[in-house]
C-alpha cells in the first residue's frame, strides 16, 4: 500500500507537471552596475590628483635644477676683481627663490640684517647672520678691496642648501 514507492521519478515528474531548472540568462556587460560606475569616478579622480602632484613634482625638480644651473654658473664665474658684483648674483638668486616661496610683501622690503635673518628662519640655521652667508648684508654694496677675506665655497654651500630646502618643501607663503 505504498503508491508513492511503486512510482518512478519519472512517473512523478509527469504527475506533478515539473519543469527543468533554467538558469538565468548572464547579465549584460554595458551598462555596467552603479558600483562600477562609483569605482570609475573614484579612480578619475585619483588619476587626476596623481597627475596634478607628478606635474608639480616635475615642475618644481626643473625649476631647482635651473636654479642650481645658474648657481653654478656663478660659482664658476667666481672672480676677485668683481666680488660684489657675484655677491649681489648669489643674493638675488636668494630673492628670487624666496619671492617665489614666499609672498612678494614678506621678502621684496628685507634687506640687511633683516634679509638675513629672514634666510636664518627659513632654512639658514643661523649661518646667514652668524656665517659666511654675513657677508650678503654689506658686500654687494661695499668696495671689492673692503670686503676683506670671505670663504666662497662656503657662502656657495650655504646658498645651495637653503635652495634645496626651500624649493623641496614648496610654496608656503601667500603669493602678493
Amino acid at each position: 500500500m505504498t503508491p508513492l514507492l511503486e512510482n518512478t521519478p519519472a512517473d512523478l515528474s509527469a504527475a506533478l507537471q515539473l519543469r527543468d531548472i533554467h538558469l538565468p540568462a548572464a547579465p549584460d556587460v554595458w551598462p555596467p552596475a552603479p558600483g562600477w560606475w562609483v569605482l570609475a569616478l573614484l579612480l578619475l579622480i585619483a588619476l587626476y590628483f596623481a597627475a596634478t602632484y607628478l606635474v608639480r613634482f616635475m615642475r618644481r625638480r626643473r625649476l631647482q635644477k635651473q636654479v642650481l644651473a645658474s648657481l653654478d654658473v656663478l660659482r664658476h664665474s667666481y672672480n676677485d676683481k668683481e666680488l660684489p658684483r657675484f655677491l649681489t648674483e648669489v643674493s638675488r638668486l636668494l630673492r628670487q627663490v624666496a619671492i617665489m616661496k614666499f609672498s612678494r610683501r614678506q621678502v621684496a622690503a628685507l634687506s640687511g640684517d633683516g634679509w638675513l635673518s629672514f634666510l636664518d628662519q627659513n632654512g639658514g640655521g643661523g649661518q646667514f647672520t652668524d656665517g659666511p652667508g654675513r657677508v650678503l648684508a654689506t658686500g654687494p654694496y661695499a668696495p671689492a678691496s673692503s670686503i676683506g677675506e670671505i670663504d666662497i665655497d662656503a657662502l656657495l654651500d650655504l646658498t645651495r642648501k637653503w635652495i634645496l630646502l626651500n624649493l623641496e618643501t614648496g610654496r608656503s607663503g601667500a603669493t602678493g
